[in-house]
C-alpha cells in the first residue's frame, strides 16, 4: 500500500540516463542474465543482514530463514524477485537504485565500444546490474522495507528506464525487497515454471541461500538451487560449469575465468580459499580507490567484502572467497590488521595465486599472454611490494626488448639470460616514456652493432621494477643511458681505432664552455654510431625518472646530464673545425636540444631551437637571412 501524498518524481542525471538506453538497447545481448544479476543482488542483501545481525539480533525480526523466492503472474504479465535480506531505506533507495551517476561513470561509458560481449562485462564491475531487469521490462516496480524499520517506512520506487523514476512511502510488513517486473510484450516466454527453474539452475545454482518458487499445484514453496556454499564442498563434487557460474555470480561478470584455485587447509589453521584471476581487467584497475577483490567469510558467515589485509595490493585483481573457521564473527578491519592468523592465510593466498601465475607461464604460454596483457603492469608492483616473493615475481616478468624489436612483451628475464653472449655478465635495459623512444633510442647503437640484447622498459612502473630488482640468477642490471660505458670484452675491437679523450680535450672543452649550467660535462663516447650526440646521467636518477617525477607534480633532486659526443660523426667532426665561437655555441646547443629530444624530452625554449636550426640551415644553403617588416 503506498501513500501518493509522499510521492515525487525525479529525473535521472544526464550520464545515468544514457547508461540506462545503453542498457536496454545494446548492452546485454543475452536477455537472461537479467535473473541472475536479480537474485544474485538478493543473495547480497542476505549476507549484508547476516554481517549486521552480528551487532543487533533484533534485525532478523523473529525471521531468521533467509531466502529468495521467485513468483510470476501469467495475467498480469509479471515476474517477482524477493528477498527477506537487509532491504533499504529511502535515502539508500535513493543513493542506489535511484541514481546511478557515481564516481567511475563516466569513464564506464567512455570504455563501451559497441561490442555487446566486451561491453556486457563491464556492467556488472560498475555495479548497475539492477537494471538489466529493463531488458526484459517495460516498468519496473521495486518495494522495499530496512531491516529494524517499522512497516510504515517501506519505499516503493518505479521506472519505464526512460529519463525519469518515482518515488513514495509505502507499506511493507515485511523486511527485505520485492522487485516486479512488468514484462515487454515480447518477453511471453519467461512466463513459465519450467522455464524459470531452469534458467535458476543454470545461473543461480551456487547461490548459498535457498531460492525457491511454489511447488505445481500446490500453494507451498520448494528450493531450487543446491542452497549450499560452494567453496564449502569437496572439489571432488564441483564441475568446471559450477566453478565459473560461481565466479560470474561472484564478480558479476559475463567471460570466464581465466584460471582459479580451490584449497581447504587443515590444521592449526582451518580455511578455505576460493580463487580466481580474470579474463580482463575491471575498468577502474588503476583507481587509488579500487576496490580489492576478496571477500570474507568466518564458518559460511559472509563478514565483510573488499578485504585488503588478506590480497596485497600488487594482486588487487584476484576475486575469491576466504571462509576461515577460526577468526571471531565480530571481526573487524583493524582486528584483522593486527590478526596473525590473517597474517598466515594472506601468505597462503599469495603462495597459492603466484603457483597458478607460474602454471600459467609453464604451461600455457598463450594464456599468460592474455594474462600479462591485462595485469601485468600491476604485478610489476610486487617487485618493490613483496620482498619476500622478489624472486618469484621477477621469473613471472616480460618486457619488450630488441631481440625481436617488436612491442609485445613476450620476453622473460630468464630468456634474456639464456641469450647472453659469452662473458656477458650484465642484463642491459633502457628505460623511456614509450615503446617507439625506447626503440629508438641513440643510447642502443653500440648495443645493436655488437649484438646484445637490451630490454625495452616503456611502462612507467618500469622505473620502480628497477630500483628494486638490482639483479636476476646473478647477472646484474644495468642501464644503458647511465654511466659511462665499459663493454670489456664483449666490444667488437674491429674498425676504426678509437679517438682518445685527450685528443678531443680542446672540443669538448669548448662545448662544455658554450652549454655552461646545461651540463656537468661533455666527454667522447663509444656508444654511439649513428647519432652526433646523447646525453647520459651519472647517478642514480634516470632522465624518465626524472620527467614522470615532474609530470606527478614533485620537484626531483637537482643535477644536469653528462653529453657525449661521437667523435666520428660528421656533425662533431666539422663542429671541431668550427672557428666561428656564435655558430659554434649555436651548434652545441643544437646537439644538446636534439639529444633531449631523442630521449623523449622536452625543451626549454622550442621556439630558440626552431630559430637556431633555421638560421645555420641557411648558412648552410649560402643563403642570407631575410626578415620581413612592415613596408619592405
Amino acid at each position: 500500500m503506498t501513500d501518493a501524498a509522499t510521492k515525487e518524481t525525479f529525473s535521472f542525471q544526464a550520464e545515468a540516463n544514457q547508461v540506462l538506453k545503453l542498457m536496454i538497447h545494446s548492452v546485454y545481448s543475452n536477455k537472461e542474465i537479467f535473473l541472475r544479476e536479480l537474485v544474485s543482488n538478493a543473495s547480497d542483501a542476505c549476507d549484508k543482514l547476516r554481517f549486521e545481525s552480528l551487532t543487533d539480533s533484533t534485525l532478523f525480526e523473529d525471521d531468521q530463514d533467509l531466502v529468495a523466492r521467485i513468483t510470476y503472474d501469467k495475467t498480469a504479465r509479471t515476474i517477482t524477485v524477493s528477498d527477506n535480506g537487509i532491504g533499504m531505506s529511502r535515502e539508500e533507495v535513493i543513493e542506489h537504485i535511484g541514481t546511478i551517476a557515481k564516481s567511475g561513470t563516466l569513464e564506464f561509458l567512455q570504455r563501451l565500444t559497441g561490442d555487446q560481449t566486451k561491453d556486457s562485462q563491464l556492467i556488472g564491475q560498475f555495479g548497475v546490474g539492477f537494471y538489466s531487469a529493463f531488458v526484459v521490462a517495460e516498468r519496473v516496480t521495486l518495494v522495499t522495507r530496512r531491516a529494524g524499520l517499522s512497516s510504515d517506512h517501506g519505499v516503493q520506487w518505479e521506472s519505464t528506464g526512460e529519463g525519469d523514476y518515482s518515488l513514495e512511502s509505502a507499506s511493507k510488513a515485511t523486511r527485505g525487497t520485492d522487485i516486479i517486473l512488468h514484462l515487454r510484450d515480447d518477453q511471453d516466454d519467461l512466463l513459465s515454471d519450467g522455464r524459470l527453474r531452469e534458467l535458476l539452475r543454470r545461473y543461480s545454482d551456487h547461490i548459498s541461500i535457498p531460492i525457491q518458487m511454489k511447488k505445481d499445484e500446490a500453494d507451498e514453496h520448494e528450493t531450487v538451487n543446491q542452497a549450499s556454499a560452494l567453496w564449502a564442498r569437496p572439489k571432488s563434487e564441483i564441475n568446471d560449469q559450477q566453478y565459473e557460474d560461481f565466479y560470474k555470480h561472484t564478480v558479476h561478470d559475463t567471460e570466464p575465468p581465466l584460471v582459479h584455485t580451490h584449497v581447504k587447509a587443515e590444521g592449526r589453521l582451518e580455511y578455505t580459499l576460493l580463487l580466481f584471476i580474470p579474463r580482463r581487467a575491471s575498468f577502474d584497475l588503476w583507481d587509488r580507490e579500487h576496490r580489492h577483490g576478496i571477500k570474507l567469510y568466518v564458518r559460511r558467515v559472509f563478514i565483510m567484502e573488499d578485504v585488503d589485509q588478506l590480497m596485497p595490493t600488487y594482486l588487487r585483481f584476484v576475486r575469491g572467497v576466504v571462509d576461515s573457521n577460526d577468526l571471531p564473527l565480530n571481526v573487524s578491519r583493524e582486528v584483522l590488521q593486527q590478526s596473525t592468523d590473517v597474517k598466515a592465510i594472506r601468505v597462503a593466498a599469495v603462495k597459492r595465486v603466484l603457483n597458478m601465475l607460474e602454471d600459467l607461464a609453464k604451461n600455457t604460454p598463450d594464456t599468460y599472454a592474455t594474462f600479462w596483457k591485462e595485469f601485468g603492469r600491476v604485478l610489476k608492483e610486487g617487485i618493490g611490494e613483496d620482498a619476500g616473493n622478489r624472486d618469484r615475481i621477477s621469473k613471472l616478468l616480460r618486457f619488450a626488448s630488441t631481440h625481436s624489436s617488436t612491442e609485445d612483451h613476450d620476453v622473460s628475464l630468464s630468456d634474456y639470460v639464456s641469450r647472453m653472449k659469452a662473458g656477458q655478465d650484465k642484463i642491459f635495459y633502457i628505460t623511456a616514456d614509450s615503446f617507439v623512444a625506447a626503440q629508438h633510442s641513440p643510447h642502443l647503437e653500440i648495443f645493436q652493432k655488437q649484438g646484445l640484447e637490451v630490454l625495452l622498459l616503456h611502462d612507467r612502473v618500469d622505473e620502480w621494477v628497477v630500483s628494486h630488482l638490482a639483479e636476476f640468477d646473478g647477472k646484474q642490471l644495468e642501464s644503458v643511458a647511465q654511466g659511462s660505458l665499459d663493454l670489456g670484452t664483449l666490444a667488437d675491437e674491429s674498425g676504426p681505432t678509437p679517438i682518445t679523450e685527450s685528443e678531443l680535450a680542446s672540443l669538448t672543452e669548448r662545448m662544455q664552455k658554450a652549454l655552461g649550467t646545461q651540463t656537468t660535462l661533455v666527454r667522447a663516447t663509444s656508444r654511439l654510431t649513428d647519432s652526433p650526440a646523447c646525453l647520459v646521467s651519472d647517478h642514480t636518477m634516470s632522465r624518465n625518472l626524472e620527467r614522470i617525477l615532474k609530470e606527478a607534480g614533485q620537484a626531483p633532486p637537482s643535477f644536469q646530464p653528462v653529453m657525449e659526443i661521437n667523435p666520428r660523426h660528421p656533425i662533431v667532426e666539422k663542429l671541431s673545425e668550427e672557428t666561428d665561437e656564435e655558430r659554434f655555441s649555436k651548434w652545441s646547443q643544437i646537439l644538446f636540444d636534439q639529444a633531449l629530444l631523442a630521449e623523449g624530452g622536452q625543451l626549454d625554449d622550442p621556439a630558440g631551437f626552431v630559430k637556431r636550426l633555421n638560421e645555420l640551415l641557411l648558412a648552410l644553403t649560402g643563403t642570407k637571412s631575410r626578415i620581413w617588416t612592415p613596408g619592405s
